[in-house]
């Protein structure tokens, strides 16, 4: 099975888009030609993405030239909540910027909100395999209703979970944090370290946001791990090396 890169856009959104088709240009001509967008429903609230016919006519082409669409979370936000521990202060609000929406959902809730959005990305032609939760937290009760949802996959920051074989596959993604100075300095030094520990792994996953392309020295290593990496790997999308992952277990199946 040939080693393969992941590119994660995350936060696709109409108030995004200027940013993430930027990404994707650079991510074109670098070699990297397909990725998963994480389209986020309702943007903080800003609206339906998909009701916007421009937004959804453009996720059709990129779908159409090999992108894959993927769920993430629906609002991309949660509210502050009295009485909250300290844990949950410092997950949900230091680490997450208050966009932890699925971190503690409950099950009913949860399931809501999966349902509103599959009903909306059908209603557009698309049909998601994958839900990722905003900042990759996913409680068990919210993971159980992506699971009873009919979605086959997630992923976390260390690994993917694959609800049909139920197998969890390490591969902690590469991800940078912008949003001050000394973030992006931790950044920089800690992805490429984690880039080198990782060689040997047979999936490299790069998790992009749609700020990173304004930052140079963000952007310039991004560009030069992602030449290193296609040295030997091909690009992929989730479902894509899922659908490949399968196949090398299963010799017999018709992708082998």
């Amino acid at each position: 099975m040939q080693r393969a890169l992941v590119v994660s856009v995350h936060d696709v959104a109409p108030a995004t888009r200027p940013r993430v088709e930027e990404i994707l240009a650079q991510l074109a001509r670098a070699g990297v030609a397909r990725c998963s967008l994480l389209v986020v429903p309702d943007y903080h609230r800003t609206g339906h993405s998909l009701g916007e016919p421009a937004f959804a006519d453009w996720l059709q082409a990129l779908q159409a030239d090999g992108h894959e669409i993927v769920v993430h979370g629906f609002y991309h936000e949660r509210a502050r909540r009295e009485g909250e521990s300290a844990r949950q202060k410092l997950v949900t609000r230091v680490y997450t910027a208050d966009e932890g929406e699925f971190y503690d959902l409950d099950y009913e809730e949860a399931s809501r909100l999966l349902r509103g959005a599959q009903d909306d990305f059908a209603a557009h032609g698309f049909h998601p395999t994958g839900f990722i939760a905003p900042a990759w937290l996913l409680g068990t009760a919210a993971e159980r209703a992506v699971v009873d949802a009919g979605f086959r996959y997630t992923t976390t920051l260390r690994g993917i979970r694959d609800f049909t074989s139920g197998e969890e596959i390490f591969s902690q993604s590469l991800v940078y944090s912008v949003r001050s100075a000394w973030r992006r300095v931790v950044s920089r030094a800690w992805n490429r370290m984690l880039f080198q520990r990782l060689t040997k792994n047979q999936l490299l996953r790069l998790g992009l946001h749609p700020p990173d392309v304004e930052h140079p020295r963000i952007w310039r290593q991004i560009n030069a791990l992602v030449a290193e990496a296609l040295h030997d790997r091909r690009p992929a999308t989730y479902q894509d090396w899922l659908e490949h992952h399968s196949a090398f277990r299963n010799p017999h199946s018709e992708l082998a």
